[in-house]
């Protein structure tokens, strides 16, 4: 059976600045997708990762439906009405335009779709990240996907050893969709130089060269390129199918124990290590950590598991502490170098407009001649 499985996701509003959504808010996100979603969706799962609300739909109209895509514009226009009324912090923040036209795509919500021929086992894993962009999942897929030091699958599985197709999209480039395509092993080289600065370029999908099936699909929309100002971090959703044709679930979730440096954290605008975390966890040191959540499911006919948390094990508090102390570590350096994102990265304007002033100050002086 063919299906698609849609994640959109939105900032629209939290409880304490930028902690999590009222509980009011998300009864009032999923109540609307319950109800409004009758003979339009097959199932539905809707959760949070610290201020940020998901809905992922399964159904079978197809990416970038118009109907399914309105579904969670109302539903989150129906929230930000509640959010409002509780005098939540950024009350509709991810809400970028007045009305909907068409569909989500750049009005703000981070969106990712795949659609795919139902297979007799089907493992999907939902990742959802806060307080980071979509680059931070360049390094965990770039493991995941193309390296046999965290995937031993790809030596050991005939299928795997064929390689992944990657799509690195060009976020700076705001005209269209500027993509290229690389494989993997042969474009290894060519993939890294890529994906090291994930400010630029970010994968947006991954696709096994052996079955011509999509593994990967990441939302790649960066909100300041939408409204030319800031107005939150991008909040990054990803979906990944896992196992036979594409890496194990635990080749995919391996490379999240390092706790890689992102972009992100208070103001958007400082490199943190993510944090694996439980389902529906809030945010709260310096604005952060970024965080990276997992639901796991399981799919027969569009319908949904119970969700599992991937991350609700004892192995991965130990990562937790050990991300803990890497942050804390990063806070003693302030705004001194890797600290702080580059000048073309902050995500405030602050900066920008001190130095224009300070630029005007500065003065060539004269070189001393020799004796």
């Amino acid at each position: 059976m063919k299906i698609t499985v849609s994640v959109i996701k939105a900032d629209i509003g939290s409880v304490g600045g930028h902690i999590a959504p009222s509980q009011k808010l998300l009864d009032t996100v999923k109540r609307h997708v319950a109800e409004k979603g009758k003979g339009l969706l097959i199932d539905s799962y809707v959760s949070y990762t610290g201020d940020d609300i998901a809905i992922l739909m399964t159904h079978t109209k197809g990416e970038g439906n118009e109907q399914v895509h309105k579904l969670a514009w109302d539903a989150f226009v129906s929230g930000t009405a509640v959010a409002k009324q509780q005098g939540l912090y950024g009350a509709g923040q991810d809400l970028l335009k007045d009305a909907f036209s068409g569909n989500v795509h750049g009005m703000g919500p981070a969106v990712t779709e795949m659609e795919f021929e139902e297979r007799p086992g089907e493992p999907i894993l939902f990742f959802a990240a806060d307080k980071t962009d979509p680059g931070a999942y360049n390094f965990p897929l770039y493991l995941a996907f193309a390296d046999a030091m965290n995937t031993p699958g790809l030596m050991l599985s005939p299928k795997l050893a064929k390689g992944f197709k990657f799509v690195i999209m060009d976020v700076n480039y705001t005209e269209g969709d500027r993509v290229i395509e690389l494989n993997a092993p042969e474009d290894m080289y060519d993939i890294a130089t890529l994906l090291r600065d994930p400010e630029q370029y970010v994968v947006e999908s991954v696709w096994s060269r052996a079955a011509g099936t999509q593994a990967v699909s990441v939302a790649t929309s960066r909100l300041h390129n939408i409204a030319g100002k800031y107005t939150g971090k991008d909040d990054p959703v990803m979906l990944v199918r896992s196992q036979m044709d594409f890496p194990a679930t635990g080749e995919v979730l391996q490379p999240f124990a390092v706790g890689h440096f992102v972009a992100g954290c208070m103001r958007g605008s400082h490199n943190m290590p993510i944090m694996p975390v439980k389902l529906n966890t809030t945010i709260s040191y310096f604005d952060g950590p970024p965080v990276v959540s997992c639901a796991t499911f399981c799919i027969r006919d569009g319908k949904l598991t119970e969700a599992i948390d991937a991350f609700d094990h004892p192995f991965w508090d130990r990562v937790r502490n050990h991300v803990a102390d890497k942050a804390m570590d990063m806070r003693k350096q302030g705004f001194f170098g890797a600290a702080m994102l580059p000048m073309n990265e902050l995500e405030y304007t602050g900066i920008m407009e001190k130095l224009a002033v300070l630029e005007k100050r500065f003065a060539v002086r004269a070189m001393r001649k020799a004796a």
